[in-house]
């Protein structure tokens, strides 16, 4: 096959130069010159034309639109963050740290599918099929009927797709993939995208769902273009670490289901297993309560998790540190101003650590009052009562305001067990409702109420 002529483009202006330049010469822009292919100059057939069928202006109303069908992969927590299970030509997106557990749970999920009855086919471009097998052996998958292509050219891998028409496929990892239409090095900004545009168009055109496996920069974030989230309909990021035998994993987009949610598995000599339960990860196991510690509900999706907040207020030099773990500095720094101007509860000569245990990480405001009451525990060296939770965001002007889905959080609360809660008055329960029974709930308006209360119950 004659590979087509390449040129250079523009991702400022659009402008194209038949050699990379450091410098556009349109509009003077610095490394913005990408590899794409040149259109011909005489008119031919184009390499998505098979797979983008014709359609007519049609009204939304007249549009048959059905529901989604979903194929459970065997593992709760993960059909949990893909939203109900695999849908059938959906594209997803994986992407974690080296040696995270990505390429076992896939192994996992594809054997669980295969032994379902669906055909399922694992395209392995880091590994030998050799490796892949000793894996299987080591998770205990003895007898799977998975089928292993070890391949990295994308036509081979397209044309496998179409010869065997799998339920589901994955592709580990897309940056390993490279078309031949290209002259760049596979893992390059071009070779990943015209990949991935070629396998999620095939993957709607053919109806079979594929997992793409994505590497990850030094900062965390998906290696490759940006545009490799915006093609794919969910994108999952596998959290943890590595000391650690826990794993999270969170859906930052999904087509599908909802965002934000999270899925916590348990690495063992066996693989990945959920955990049903994993607000028993994140609580401490004191057996009696400790200054500096303050447990909130935080909602990850649809689920409801306890969280330790753990504060440390130390004497600090003339430049005090503010470190914060799982939790955002700059709203650390926020919230030490609002308690030194409403409540009084000065930190300017101190050294403040803020963490969420567990390895956790809360973005949601509702985490402001336990962070709070955490620093102001330690600050003044007295625990917070046994069966103490909190929650509710903290305003500039020192309000607390209601936290989103506040009675699901305290259910949570009360159905583990705790005793005491503090939580913005808009988050009141009704009286009388038994799903709150044995958990007593103070509503507060400001934050200085908030601490005045916590100063009487300790």
């Amino acid at each position: 096959m004659a590979k087509d002529k390449t040129q250079y483009t523009c991702s400022e202006c659009g402008g194209s130069s038949p050699k990379w330049l450091g410098k556009c010469p349109h509009c003077n822009a610095w490394n913005t010159l990408v590899e794409t292919v040149a259109e011909p100059a005489t008119p031919s057939k184009n390499r998505f034309a098979s797979l983008a069928k014709t359609a007519e202006v049609t009204a939304l109303a007249d549009i048959d639109a059905t529901d989604v069908q979903r194929t459970p992969t065997g593992h709760d927590e993960l059909d949990r963050v893909l939203g109900g299970g695999i849908v059938e030509g959906g594209v997803v997106l994986i992407g974690g740290d080296p040696g995270i557990g990505k390429s076992t749970l896939l192994l996992q999920a594809l054997d669980s599918l295969q032994r379902a009855g669906l055909k399922t086919l694992y395209v392995t471009g880091e590994e030998s099929g050799a490796q892949v097998a000793l894996r299987a052996r080591r998770l205990g998958l003895d007898g799977s009927q998975v089928s292993v292509l070890a391949e990295i050219q994308l036509e081979k891998i397209l044309a496998t797709l179409d010869a065997t028409r799998p339920a589901i496929a994955v592709i580990d990892s897309i940056q390993t993939v490279y078309s031949e239409q290209l002259t760049s090095a596979p893992g390059s900004v071009a070779q990943v995208r015209e990949c991935a545009a070629h396998l999620t168009r095939a993957a709607k055109a053919s109806g079979t769902a594929i997992v793409l496996v994505g590497h990850v920069t030094k900062e965390g974030a998906l290696a490759g273009p940006r545009v490799l989230e915006h093609m794919v309909d969910t994108v999952l990021y596998f959290e943890g670490d590595t000391h650690s035998s826990f794993r999270l994993i969170r859906a930052i987009k999904n087509r599908f289901g909802a965002v934000n949610e999270i899925g916590v598995f348990a690495m063992t000599e066996k693989g990945l297993k959920g955990v049903s339960n994993p607000s028993a990860i994140f609580l401490s196991q004191h057996s009696e309560p400790v200054p500096g510690s303050c447990v909130m509900v935080t909602l990850e999706g649809t689920r409801p998790m306890l969280v330790e907040i753990q504060a440390l207020v130390d004497s600090g030099g003339p430049s005090p540190r503010r470190l914060s773990v799982g939790l955002e500095r700059d709203r650390l720094a926020m919230l030490l101003a609002v308690l030194h101007r409403h409540a009084g509860v000065a930190c300017m000569d101190q050294d403040v650590f803020v963490n969420a245990v567990g390895g956790v990480r809360i973005s949601e405001p509702a985490a402001d009052l336990a962070v709070m009451l955490a620093i102001t525990s330690s600050l003044r060296g007295k625990a917070l009562p046994k069966g103490f939770i909190a929650f509710g965001e903290v305003g500039l002007a020192g309000e607390v305001r209601p936290a989103p889905r506040g009675q699901e959080r305290l259910k949570e609360a009360a159905k583990l067990g705790f005793s005491v809660a503090v939580v913005p008055k808009a988050n009141l329960p009704k009286k009388n409702d038994k799903a709150f029974e044995g958990l007593t709930v103070h509503g507060v308006d400001r934050i200085e109420e908030a601490m005045e209360l916590a100063r009487s119950l300790a």
